[in-house]
């Protein structure tokens, strides 16, 4: 710590980070790549057959522009994806433990393998915080040219002064609880060790009720179709009327309009379009708060409409009626029909997810819920 002048401040225990600390972000990044990888080998078959990332780009829950074209790629190439996933996740946490020159590959690796996951999907801040961990796998002479020669000379300076000096009172104090904080974690990370070793692995669970050391794990199931709950309304007083004209709602970054050209927004999330993803493999009776956000709909109330892209009846009436459509959704080929189309994604009605309703059918409903009947303004 320094002043403006770069005088180097004397703390009352000015000592580098405890190689404790160093080493709990080792273990945190340890456990989230070996739980990833071992939650895969025990989950989906693909992951076996080499061919989940065949699936994986066109149906994660928010896909990017890159995520078009990755899906593109031949058979083969979706096939080295997997093993090179499965080293990723499998081999190279183990170079924590091999010696500084492992650590350090380790580190690069990790980081190149969240950077590529960044790339090709907007899987929000997950893979952004997973960097933060990796760089405990480098030391001061590695990040050394990340920072001025100024502060790195007063970094030396203040390490020169303090070298071969006894440890004072709040040093002491200080060594005490990382000692504890050591112990603590060795403890606590008992049964998240029990869980990677098991054949009935659990993922992303916590095991204490302050969730300190938890284990992790992500796809250990790929989506082989991708699946999507369209929002709908209509000013016609008769839902069922041959003439009706049912408008569709648009998210701001879930794939709706077919020509809409797929978002990126990593690492910021849009958790509503998330939700919908989630809600597109179950029924509506198991996501009660998509009636919620019905009810909504059917008010224009702004401060919903504001999570969304598109609203239909923006400067008009309410609908009277809103329901929700299933499709089934695929990339298009990049070839010359759709590129003259400007389609993006191809779809095709699986059915209806929820019946057409309005605030005298959602009334009971909501008053069932406890919650606020909608009111039109």
């Amino acid at each position: 710590m320094w002043d403006k002048s770069g005088t180097p401040l004397l703390l009352p225990c000015n000592t580098p980070p405890p190689a404790m600390v160093i080493w709990a972000y080792r273990w945190l990044i340890f456990r989230i790549m070996l739980g990833a990888g071992l939650i895969k080998l025990r989950g989906d078959k693909c992951w076996h057959d080499l061919t989940c990332m065949k699936y994986h780009y066109e149906t994660q829950p928010v896909p990017n522009p890159l995520a078009y074209f990755m899906h593109q790629t031949p058979m083969w190439f979706h096939n080295f994806e997997v093993l090179v996933n499965h080293f990723i996740e499998l081999v190279v946490p183990f170079f924590l433990l091999l010696g500084r020159r492992m650590r350090i590959a380790h580190g690069l690796l990790q980081i190149l393998f969240q950077v590529l996951l960044i790339l090709s999907g907007n899987l929000s801040f997950l893979n952004w915080v997973t960097i933060v961990p990796c760089i405990a796998s480098f030391d001061d002479p590695v990040l050394a040219p990340l920072f001025s020669t100024a502060t790195r000379t007063a970094a030396a300076q203040v390490q020169a002064k303090h070298k071969g000096q006894h440890p004072g009172f709040w040093c002491r104090v200080r060594q005490g609880l990382h000692l504890a904080l050591g112990l603590l974690i060795a403890y606590l990370s008992i049964p998240v060790i029990q869980n990677l070793l098991s054949a009935r692995q659990h993922m992303n669970t916590s095991f204490d009720p302050l969730r300190i050391v938890n284990t992790y794990g992500a796809f250990g199931t790929v989506t082989k179709e991708r699946t999507e709950v369209i929002l709908q309304g209509t000013a016609s007083a008769d839902p069922k009327g041959v003439s009706v004209v049912w408008e569709e709602y648009e998210f701001k970054c879930k794939p709706g309009s077919l020509k809409r050209r797929p978002c990126l927004i990593s690492p910021y999330h849009y958790r509503l379009d998330w939700l919908m993803w989630f809600a597109a493999f179950q029924t509506y009776e198991q996501n009660e708060w998509l009636v919620h956000l019905v009810g909504k709909l059917l008010i224009n109330d702004n401060a919903t409409l504001d999570l969304m892209d598109h609203n239909p009846f923006h400067g008009r009436y309410p609908p009277r009626w809103v329901r929700a459509e299933h499709f089934r959704y695929q990339f298009s080929h990049p070839g010359r029909k759709n590129a003259a189309t400007g389609k993006w994604w191809i779809r095709k009605r699986i059915g209806g997810y929820l019946p057409p309703v309005n605030l005298e059918i959602l009334a009971p409903y909501f008053r069932s819920h406890g919650w606020n009947l909608p009111e039109r303004l």
